[in-house]
């Protein structure tokens, strides 16, 4: 790591999108942002996304131990019938979410948001990745919630964990529907005039 290396702050408690930095070569310090995701709202799920991802980087930039970093923050939210979903309330709402689910396909929408905090500068979008649910009984749907893993996913099921085998096919990035696609983060970096390349550890 030179001098001149920008430092990478991910404005997330997210274990899968500092995962899939770490596994591209970053190495980004987390600071949690701390935004109430229930305070705010948007037109459509994929609005929403975008406007709580740059919430969570606005919040941590604003941060004096965030001074001279590239902040990126990130929301997610499961599109169905054109409604947003994020994580479920408790286990009777993980429920209800994978009957409604199962069998059926969903846009899990990632909002992206990358600030610069030396120049001040903010852009923003979202991904969006296609995601066919399988058709999980009852008892594995009982099964699968019993272990709490969909209280903490938006969507309320995740690719990287026990919900994996519910999960027929996606159209799209495989690290957005984990909370953060590579690709787009890319081109959001360059958007500020940094190469990703240059920001591995």
């Amino acid at each position: 790591m030179t001098d001149q290396q920008r430092r990478l702050v991910l404005a997330s408690a997210s274990p899968a999108r500092l995962g899939l930095l770490r596994q591209a070569g970053l190495a980004p310090e987390v600071i949690v942002s701390g935004v109430d995701e229930d305070a705010l709202s948007a037109a459509t799920p994929a609005d929403l996304a975008r406007v709580l991802a740059e919430a969570k980087a606005a919040a941590v930039a604003a941060r004096p131990d965030a001074a001279g970093a590239l902040v990126v923050g990130c929301d997610s939210v499961l599109e169905l019938d054109g409604e947003a979903h994020g994580k479920p309330a408790d286990a009777e709402a993980a429920t209800a979410r994978w009957k409604a689910m199962r069998g059926r396909s969903g846009v899990l929408q990632s909002g992206h948001c990358v600030i610069d905090t030396v120049t001040g500068r903010s852009v923003s979008e979202t991904a969006s990745t296609t995601v066919r649910f399988g058709e999980p009984t009852d008892a594995e749907i009982a099964a699968y919630v019993a272990t709490g893993e969909p209280l903490y996913v938006a969507g309320a099921f995740t690719l990287d964990g026990l919900s994996a085998p519910f999960v027929d096919s996606i159209d799209g990035n495989h690290g957005n529907v984990l909370g953060l696609s590579m690709p787009l983060l890319r081109k959001l970096l360059s958007e500020h005039g940094v190469a990703i390349t240059d920001l591995w550890a």
